[in-house]
């Protein structure tokens, strides 16, 4: 049988589009993070914290106070584990019940072993302090005061405890002051027509893999398991099934960077028949973006250098001539293409933001049309950070 294929421009388009580069701004910083699924949070602020970089790059109004106000009383928003901490749509909340239920034995059996069985014995303990008293910070629970701060191994009990009872949905993280996590009752935090949700497994499973694909624009099942990290890798392809069986999905063979098809084993990529059938992808233009490391375009490391021909990992040697590149480099994105990679900081004591290195992908010149164009978003990177003025890069 053969399958349609796409080339390799065509799925990097649509790829970007649903992943909201190119497209018609959000609304509002709500249907940013909607139209996403979710944005990891991370507390590396070398330029601009990388929730604050991934919402911005997608609409420029993005401030990064404005993530604490989706947070207040009219929650739009909660903060929970995908791959690593996230912040959610609220209305996804129902669907992390799963989450919470399969994390509850996993999550302790785990820790025993780093921590003991000391934490299990502070639930009721630190439950009934946030009950009586109200929200709370981890280093407010720690006797005789917070302990070191090398690593999560170092948490006394009750810190351990909170943790483990926001992890399984007892508790729920109210805002953040600096990057300090602030807790309180799930039960408080969560509107109710979310917080009494109870979808079935099937119903999750469903929907998880239906958002997904919505998000990813075409993905294999492990893709679309990987996405939220939520269902496993073996629901996704029971899901897949039953979608190819009623026509929701089907398969392309999708053209890699290098012109291999989809992932050289003789698999198939799904996609849903109106994405294929929609006609021409839209032209992302010739804007260059510098993006998150945690951009969620290029959070598969796998993915992106297939499909972009972009090889983005830590600690990345370069033999000719012998360069290093950092975790924390910035992807360019130039239109559908990614041209390369900055290494810049922000020092926002003196109002510069400091360009340190820049290197271009193999092929890219770097003419004075490029250069400008590179030139302007570091511009726009610079008012993101509170930056005045912009060393170390001449365009």
């Amino acid at each position: 049988m053969r399958h349609p294929t796409l080339d390799n421009r065509t799925a990097r388009r649509i790829f970007l589009a649903h992943h909201g580069i190119g497209t018609a701004a959000p609304a509002d910083a709500a249907a940013a993070i909607r139209a996403l699924g979710f944005v990891q949070v991370d507390s590396v602020n070398t330029v601009a914290r990388a929730h604050d970089l991934v919402l911005w790059s997608r609409f420029s109004r993005w401030r990064p106070e404005m993530l604490g106000r989706l947070t207040g009383r009219n929650r739009q928003v909660f903060e929970h584990w995908t791959h690593d901490a996230s912040i959610l749509p609220v209305e996804h909340f129902p669907h992390w019940r799963l989450r919470f239920a399969r994390d509850a034995e996993r999550l302790a059996a785990r820790w025993r072993q780093w921590q003991g069985d000391a934490f299990e014995g502070q639930f009721d303990t630190v439950l009934r302090r946030i009950a009586d008293h109200g929200e709370c910070t981890s280093g407010e629970l720690a006797e005789g005061g917070a302990r070191g701060s090398t690593g999560w191994w170092d948490w006394h009990p009750s810190k351990a405890a909170l943790e483990y009872l926001w992890r399984v949905g007892e508790v729920s993280v109210v805002r953040r002051e600096g990057f300090r996590k602030v807790y309180d009752l799930t039960e408080r935090v969560i509107p109710p027509e979310h917080l009494n949700a109870r979808p079935r497994v099937e119903e999750t499973v469903d929907w998880a893999c239906n958002a997904a694909l919505d998000r990813l624009g075409f993905a294999t099942p492990k893709q679309l398991a990987a996405f939220w990290d939520l269902v496993t890798a073996e629901e996704a392809r029971g899901w897949a099934k039953s979608a190819l069986a009623e026509g929701r999905v089907v398969e392309v063979l999708v053209t890699g960077s290098d012109g291999t098809g989809s992932d050289g084993t003789g698999r198939h990529i799904l996609m849903r028949p109106e994405v294929l059938e929609a006609g021409p992808a839209p032209d992302p233009g010739g804007r260059v973006r510098v993006l998150s490391p945690f951009d969620p375009a290029l959070r598969d490391r796998a993915r992106a250098e297939w499909l972009f021909g972009f090889h983005y990992r830590i600690e990345i040697y370069v033999p000719e001539p012998q360069r290093r590149y950092g975790y924390y480099v910035f992807p360019v994105l130039e239109g559908d293409r990614l041209i390369g990679r900055i290494d810049m900081k922000a020092d926002r004591a003196s109002g510069v933001l400091a360009v340190r290195a820049f290197w271009p992908e193999a092929g890219v010149a770097m003419g004075s049309g490029r250069r400008g164009r590179i030139g302007a978003e570091l511009g726009r990177v610079a008012r993101l950070a509170g930056c005045r003025d912009i060393t170390g890069w001449n365009g």
